[in-house]
């Protein structure tokens, strides 16, 4: 009783980080998708006020920011996931070249995180008898063999995030009248981005404030360079 009942709370936490790195993953895609695209969109706001043009370029900036998202996220949590096989791979096999060697090891691990050596061995030797990979895996990989990242639902949850993000300052620039366009635009994306600064930074247990001013401060010079550039470029007629 005393050996699974810490081996289940690990379990709970493990999960619980988890979604909480999704989760952060999310806020994160929108953050970005808000920012690229009202800096696409204010920019050519700059240049021209017709709204053809407007609607066409914060479509092209969103189906191009939310496909480049999904493709790098597939590819970096692809590798992830190999790398993670690759390791799995190599401690079963050392598993049934050298087992002693492995319970070794193992005792050593949890004695190092504080275990007497006596109460080591013991854990060591039921988790060894329970499931020898998944212990290996979770205390000296730190991976849970049931868990291996999908770069599916990495690429599915970047590319909704983004477009959720996106979505936003693309709809502040087309519906409102001519007139009110920029400064509704420029109010609901530093909105947003409040909003994703103090949620991203509750979820990581950061000052909140800094987290809101910063995102909200990056988001504005975005949309100030960019805006100026497209003024520049409208005036001298290119």
């Amino acid at each position: 009783m005393s050996v699974q009942k810490p081996e289940r709370e690990e379990a709970h936490g493990g999960g619980l980080g988890s979604r909480l790195n999704w989760l952060r993953a999310a806020v994160l895609g929108a953050n970005d998708g808000i920012v690229s695209t009202a800096g696409l969109v204010v920019g050519v706001a700059g240049a021209t006020d017709e709204h053809r043009v407007l609607l066409t370029a914060g479509l092209a900036g969103l189906l191009a920011g939310s496909m480049s998202m999904a493709a790098g996220e597939y590819v970096s949590v692809s590798t992830q996931r190999d790398s993670e096989k690759a390791a799995l791979a190599v401690e079963k096999r050392e598993l049934m070249t050298d087992p002693k060697a492995e319970l070794t090891g193992l005792t050593d691990l949890l004695e190092a995180k504080g275990l007497s050596a006596e109460l080591a061995g013991e854990v060591a030797e039921r988790l060894t008898e329970h499931d020898a990979l998944r212990a290996h895996a979770e205390v000296e990989l730190g991976i849970n063999p049931d868990e291996l990242t999908n770069p599916w639902h990495a690429a599915g949850a970047s590319l909704l995030a983004f477009t959720v993000g996106a979505l936003l300052p693309l709809l502040a620039i087309v519906l409102p009248p001519a007139h009110l366009r920029l400064p509704i635009t420029v109010v609901a994306v530093l909105a947003a981005l409040v909003l994703c600064g103090w949620t991203s930074a509750r979820l990581g247990a950061a000052p909140v404030g800094r987290a809101m001013l910063r995102n909200a401060a990056g988001g504005a010079l975005a949309m100030a360079v960019t805006y100026a550039a497209g003024s520049l470029l409208g005036a001298s007629g290119v």
